[in-house]
């Protein structure tokens, strides 16, 4: 079976995970959230007392990475894949603002990126996968077979993120999850290893005013052509 990788990076709450999902169904292939690994770290540091006051134990955290164990579950019910971080299932706490805070800054540190670029490697490395994140395609498998770059207009980030916390009952204001949306883009922008960069061979795609649907048949498109799929 021939083998390939779709690389979806963009910026956050354009539905990166959402579509990889989608097409890694239609294609058959293995979706791998690495945004969810980034996720997972997050809390773990928060759940050891390695973010205090705003602030990063680096040290500490890198001290104590290698206790990280992150794997992914298939809900049957859900029809999804979940989170389990160290044998608990965080689907739920990784997706909080609290989490959301912190995570741009934890993806930032040089060790993190490279403990979890390695797992994401090894999962990719055999067969047809999805991917999704920030530099799948500029980082982790500059090589891929096809890349996608993700983007819309912040104020719509803003209300689908919104809508997405509401519905979930998290108490938050859209004010909050706007400021959010911003001080992501920033940071993802600006970090110092492996910022966020639409790379020069990556299909744009600009969602702020496609389905869902035309974003699927929009990608799916590419895909066909350059990995041969029908």
């Amino acid at each position: 079976m021939k083998k390939w990788i779709v690389a979806i990076d963009g910026y956050s709450s354009t539905g990166k995970s959402t579509v990889a999902k989608l097409l890694a169904v239609k294609l058959r292939a293995i979706y791998i959230d690495t945004g969810a690994m980034y996720r997972a770290v997050t809390l773990y540091a928060m759940q050891n007392g390695f973010i205090s006051d705003g602030k990063i134990a680096e040290k500490a955290l890198e001290e104590n990475l290698s206790n990280v164990s992150i794997q992914f579950v298939y809900n049957a019910a859900k029809k999804q894949n979940e989170t389990v971080l160290n044998g608990v299932n965080v689907e739920n706490e990784i997706r909080g603002m609290d989490v959301s805070g912190f995570v741009s800054p934890i993806s930032g540190l040089a060790f993190v990126r490279t403990f979890l670029v390695e797992q994401q490697r090894e999962m990719g490395r055999n067969g047809r996968v999805v991917l999704d994140g920030r530099d799948i395609g500029s980082v982790v498998f500059p090589n891929a077979d096809v890349k996608f770059f993700l983007t819309s207009l912040p104020s719509v980030r803003a209300e689908r993120r919104f809508k997405e916390l509401r519905a979930k009952g998290v108490d938050v204001t859209y004010e909050e999850v706007e400021a959010n949306v911003h001080e992501r883009d920033y940071q993802d922008e600006h970090r110092a290893v492996s910022p966020l960069l639409k790379v020069d061979d990556a299909i744009l795609i600009d969602n702020s005013y496609m389905t869902l649907e035309e974003e699927v048949e929009a990608m799916m498109k590419h895909i066909e052509k350059k990995c041969h799929v029908s």
